[in-house]
């Protein structure tokens, strides 16, 4: 069975950084990354990796976000920068096994204030 265990999180302000990190232990990713949600609307993909080494970033993080991979501690972190509070939600780290399994984080709270 896969665990997650994210850290990272907290509250900025406008124009800072925060560093979100996803360690998995159980099983190989095939897939894994960072998605956010806020109240009343659905998980949104903030950036992914995947096996074949690429990567997908949605719009708004293009640019200020930045997703890296280590293989040999099956982790994945999310360097944010230029942040601002529309970035604000719960960020929740997920894995894909190479069966196609999904597992989801708990989730961390990202606060950026203007």
């Amino acid at each position: 069975q896969v665990q997650l265990v994210e850290s990272g999180g907290g509250s900025v302000q406008s124009g800072g950084s925060l560093t979100l990190s996803c360690a998995a232990s159980g099983s190989i990713a095939s897939v894994m990354g960072w998605y956010r949600q806020v109240p009343e609307k659905g998980r949104e993909l903030v950036a992914v990796w995947r096996s074949d080494g690429s990567f997908d970033y949605a719009e708004s993080a293009k640019g200020r976000f930045t997703l890296s991979r280590d293989g040999a501690k099956n982790t994945v972190k999310l360097e944010m920068t230029s942040l601002k509070p529309e970035d604000t939600a719960v960020y929740y780290c997920k894995f894909t096994n190479w069966g196609g399994k999904h597992t989801w984080g708990r989730g961390t709270q990202v606060t950026v204030s203007s």
